[in-house]
């Protein structure tokens, strides 16, 4: 087994559910959350969708909200404004050009407003199971700990794990990455020593271990052991 596919095999181990944690009660609802999740947590994501969608489950009940209303409902996550211009943008060709069905292929993804690559790759990774590999901070991040690419933009890092990643795994490593690097492999305090990579990084020979307590987050339902 080559070190790319155990890698892959002991986080897909360790990760018992490798799914997108922005909660969602349809496709379309899991599409705005994407939208809404660009520089923001997933944690305010879910805040603002939970409330939003708690009275207005279709379409047409958040085109009713007009700009000025759903910018209220949005307003605490970052660049609320153009994201409620563009979400009401999206959901208007949704009606009008896809019969208000989420479309599953990249390109008509992505020629929606607000959506580009990677909320394209989020999407068709988590709703259709396809191997889409979305890139953000996180799968940057460990991409380059775990000596899987040196590429400096999220374009090259794709490019890099779409060669390496066996296609078993494709459509669930930026999930498996992504709540790795959210629990476990952290920006500031890696948790090296509970790793269940610690022996196949790159990064962990040149890093001084950082003492940390007993107890180790799991990440909830996501999780089996992050360590």
């Amino acid at each position: 087994m080559s070190r790319v596919e155990e890698i892959c095999r002991r986080l897909s181990a360790s990760i018992e559910n490798p799914a997108s944690e922005l909660i969602h009660a349809s496709e379309y609802e899991f599409l705005v959350a994407v939208v809404l999740s660009a520089q923001t947590t997933d944690v305010q994501v879910n805040k603002v969708t939970e409330k939003l969608f708690r009275r207005r489950r279709s379409m047409d009940d958040v085109l009713n909200l007009g700009l000025e209303g759903l910018q209220r409902e949005i307003r605490s996550i970052g660049l609320y404004r153009n994201k409620a211009k563009n979400i009401l943008a999206l959901t208007k060709m949704l009606k009008e050009k896809f019969n208000s069905i989420v479309p599953d292929s990249p390109e008509e993804l992505e020629s929606l407003p607000g959506v580009g690559r990677k909320t394209a790759n989020v999407v068709l990774s988590n709703l259709f199971h396809k191997p889409a590999i979305a890139v953000d901070t996180h799968v940057l991040r460990l991409s380059k700990r775990l000596g899987l690419s040196d590429g400096k933009t999220p374009l090259k890092v794709e490019e890099d794990l779409n060669a390496a990643i066996p296609a078993d795994y494709k459509k669930d490593i930026s999930n498996l990455l992504v709540l790795h690097g959210r629990y476990t492999c952290k920006a500031q305090r890696p948790k090296c020593s509970v790793c269940v990579l610690r022996d196949l990084c790159d990064a962990t020979s040149r890093r001084s271990e950082v003492p940390h307590s007993s107890g180790v987050k799991t990440g909830g339902s996501h999780a089996k052991s992050h360590g």
